[in-house]
């Protein structure tokens, strides 16, 4: 098993007691219908659906992650079964417009190509549909904090499974052309102080 399986949630326990756990109850009380969880990692968001959610798919390309995410679904007690499937974000499985939710938390840092990834999602969400959203991004508003995370980057990504911390999330969902409802940028408490700046929200398919 991988070392950042094993590491995520113990690393991620201060983070989601500083607030992070608020702030996925808040955005997946917001999801209905079909939904489909990219990038799941251990289920962490698992808890947080609601139950009239009436299909719910967990993609996760990493095998450990996976082995981890199986587990997580055993444990928690959902009204209908929950579907795991070994899916990257840039190459979704589903048919066009086969979910009415799409849901990305800390996963479009890592993925090796956000730009396909947005444009999946996308795809693969019906007419009206919802992609809800926690990312931590660029400090495009802070210039030493960019500066700084800039510099660290590169060996972030090889410690944190290619996680960029100089993104720009936003900008990357609307040239995919889904058009945002709102967003809320916050700092994440108790992460490092390079991976802070994020934004969380919803967007909509563009008309």
């Amino acid at each position: 098993m991988s070392l950042m399986a094993m590491m995520y949630d113990r690393m991620m326990t201060g983070v989601e007691e500083a607030g992070l756990s608020r702030w996925r109850a808040e955005l997946l009380g917001e999801a209905s219908g079909a939904t489909l969880e990219l990038g799941a990692g251990t289920g962490r968001n698992l808890a947080f659906y609601p139950d009239d959610v009436s299909r719910l798919v967990l993609a996760e390309p990493d095998r450990s992650m996976r082995t981890r995410l199986r587990r997580a679904v055993v444990s928690t007690h959902r009204p209908r079964p929950v579907e795991v499937v070994d899916a990257p974000a840039e190459a979704l499985p589903f048919e066009d417009a086969s979910f009415d939710t799409v849901v990305a938390t800390l996963v479009l840092c890592s993925v090796r190509d956000p730009e396909r990834a947005l444009c999946e999602v996308r795809r693969v969400l019906r007419p009206e549909g919802r992609f809800l959203f926690i990312e931590h991004v660029a400090a495009e508003d802070r210039p030493p904090r960019l500066r700084w995370q800039q510099r660290v980057e590169p060996v972030w990504r090889a410690v944190a499974g290619n996680c960029h911390v100089t993104r720009r999330t936003e900008t990357a969902i609307t040239a995919a052309g889904l058009t945002v409802e709102r967003v809320e940028r916050a700092s994440m408490r108790k992460a490092p102080s390079f991976v802070r700046p994020t934004i969380r929200g919803s967007a909509r398919v563009a008309a």
